[in-house]
């Protein structure tokens, strides 16, 4: 009958009953092993992996991209916001020392603003103005010069080699600018000057003078009197060593740094009470500018 009903796997039962040696017992098979289901702990585990491979791998990819964007806006805050200007000159003593930090309002030019008696500001180098006296600071090591270059040119550091100058506004134009009364002030339309802020020690102006300021032009002088290079030193130049009011950089508001010194830069109120020349009386108050400025 062959293996007609025999199990498939079992025991030989011919071999059984010979008793046979070589008889071998029925190997059991082992449960094969079930797959993972696919809402199991490892395979969430799993997948939990991968998602923060992905997202290290994303953030990665994304960084150059962020300091791009960061440049860009460093760039733009430094072109049309603010800008921070190395101090190398004592002319502007006590109130803005050497190595002094100053941040410098740019925004307020761009809404049509004007520069107001008593400000402080930077402006260009009308030429001829900048001495030997400024202090520039040592050379850094290669490497190092070329990282504060970088960040110099997005403002966020203050230049040491910026061709600017800060002075404090006495005249706008239109103004008659005066020295000395019979106290040894400075006037402006007559009215003298009450300067809490000119270096103690320094007299108003040792030089003598007397400017009818341009339109559009500006009357500057260092609070540091006796080691400031200011209008009153270029009087004998075109415009009676006046200032272009588009050479004004901006407006320096706040001493930054060091922090010792922080300090607001704000207008005099001596200037407030200067009247207006071309208006015969006390001056209307104007739409600011801006103007601030360095050496």
């Amino acid at each position: 009958m062959g293996n007609r009903g025999r199990p498939r796997g079992g025991w030989d039962e011919s071999a059984d009953a010979d008793g046979g040696a070589d008889a071998e017992p029925q190997r059991e098979r082992e449960p094969a092993a079930e797959p993972a289901e696919p809402g199991g702990r490892a395979e969430r585990r799993r997948l939990a992996r991968r998602v923060r491979r992905r997202r290290r791998t994303r953030r990665v990819g994304e960084l150059p991209l962020l300091v791009v964007v960061a440049l860009c806006i460093a760039l733009i805050l430094k072109t049309f916001l603010v800008q921070a200007f190395f101090i190398p000159s004592g002319s502007m003593e006590q109130t803005i020392r050497i190595g002094d930090r100053v941040l410098v309002d740019k925004l307020t030019p761009w809404f049509g603003s004007e520069v107001e008696r008593g400000d402080v500001v930077v402006f260009k180098d009308p030429g001829g103005w900048l001495g030997a006296d400024s202090v520039q600071p040592a050379e850094d090591p290669v490497g190092i010069k070329q990282i504060k270059q970088t960040l110099t040119f997005i403002g966020l550091l203050p230049s040491a080699n910026e061709q600017d100058l800060i002075k404090r506004v006495i005249g706008v134009g239109g103004d008659t600018v005066k020295c000395c009364d019979a106290r040894g002030r400075v006037s402006v339309n007559g009215s003298p000057l009450d300067e809490p802020y000119v270096n103690p020690g320094n007299a108003p102006s040792e030089i003598r003078f007397e400017v009818q300021v341009p339109a559009g032009r500006i009357f500057v002088m260092g609070d540091h009197r006796a080691n400031s290079a200011d209008s009153r030193y270029h009087l004998d130049e075109a415009f009676h060593g006046t200032i272009d009011e588009k050479d004004v950089v901006g407006q320096a508001v706040v001493i930054a740094w060091p922090f010792g010194h922080w300090h607001r830069l704000e207008q005099p109120a001596t200037f407030r009470m200067v009247p207006d020349q071309a208006r015969g009386g006390r001056r209307a108050p104007r739409r600011r500018r801006g103007g601030s400025a360095f050496a």
